[in-house]
């Protein structure tokens, strides 16, 4: 059994450590609640772009966005991947890097090459660790991203796929179910499916400036950012919730172990002063 001394020592190096995580916990709450808020504020811009650009797409059916081309063959494709910039989140980047690994192991076995963008630091490097071709990526991004933040690293990959470089562009990260629950998910964002858009609510007459092919090139490009960006935002409130769930359960753990080894550091004392009674009553005796 260790000595009293060091077990005195270990219970001050955890008592330490679970005011860390506390405080982690408290600090990954209080963002969490500002994550959510942001995400759900970005939401109803989302759903309109879509609406509009559904309504736009079936006001024109002469004119066909490339970005609604599907490709004959599957040769090369993009993919997207949102991570965070840090860890002590449990198990939220490995579950988004897990499903990559499968997706790109699919991709290759099909005979199509991969090319990424990362959006945060975890996925950049594990990007790079699996020898995926980087174009672009984008990291320190902090709790509040802004659009402009993302639109260079975007940009790379939907016009490669406008010149016909890549065949198709999809995006990983990590959805926000609730508190208890994020899923990572990898989503198709290239080519624009019908189901994607959805059906318009009714015929909308449109009248055009400069012309409906401008209109709907720059709407096009808009509605692919709007997805992006609420992909970042449902991985940010993902990552402070993780984070909080995990600093929780280190938090209850530390709690745990403190006890034990108070119980440890008690029989050690009982021991010795034990041990000191016996040497006393024996030195007694022989006198």
């Amino acid at each position: 059994m260790a000595g009293s001394k060091e077990i005195r020592s270990k219970i001050k190096s955890v008592e330490n450590t679970r005011k860390i995580t506390k405080a982690m916990e408290m600090v990954a709450a209080s963002k969490m609640r500002k994550a959510q808020d942001r995400m759900r504020a970005a939401r109803p811009y989302g759903d309109k772009i879509r609406s509009v650009t559904a309504n736009l797409s079936h006001a024109n059916p002469e004119y066909r966005h490339v970005f609604m081309q599907k490709r004959t063959e599957l040769k090369r494709v993009g993919v997207i991947m949102v991570t965070s910039d840090k860890g002590l989140c449990g198990g939220l980047n490995t579950n988004a890097m897990r499903l990559m690994v499968n997706k790109i192991k699919e991709w290759e076995g099909a005979g199509a090459k991969v090319q990424g963008t990362a959006i945060g630091n975890k996925g950049f490097g594990f990007l790079q660790r699996y020898g995926i071709d980087l174009v672009s990526h984008a990291v320190g991004l902090g709790d509040k991203p802004h659009l402009e933040q993302l639109i260079g690293p975007i940009k790379i990959q939907l016009d490669q796929f406008a010149e016909g470089k890549i065949d198709a562009l999809y995006l990983c990260y990590t959805k926000f179910i609730n508190t208890m629950r994020q899923e990572a998910v990898c989503e198709q964002l290239l080519p624009l499916s019908g189901e994607k858009l959805g059906a318009p609510d009714s015929t909308w007459d449109y009248m055009y400036e400069p012309d409906p092919k401008a209109v709907l090139d720059e709407l096009m490009v808009r509605y692919i950012e709007a997805l992006i960006y609420q992909a970042v935002s449902e991985n940010i409130a993902s990552e402070q919730s993780a984070r909080m769930v995990a600093m929780k359960a280190a938090s209850d753990n530390a709690k745990k172990v403190i006890g034990e080894l108070k119980l440890s550091y008690n029989k050690a004392r009982q021991a010795a002063i034990t041990k000191e009674l016996s040497e006393i009553v024996s030195g007694a005796a022989a006198v």
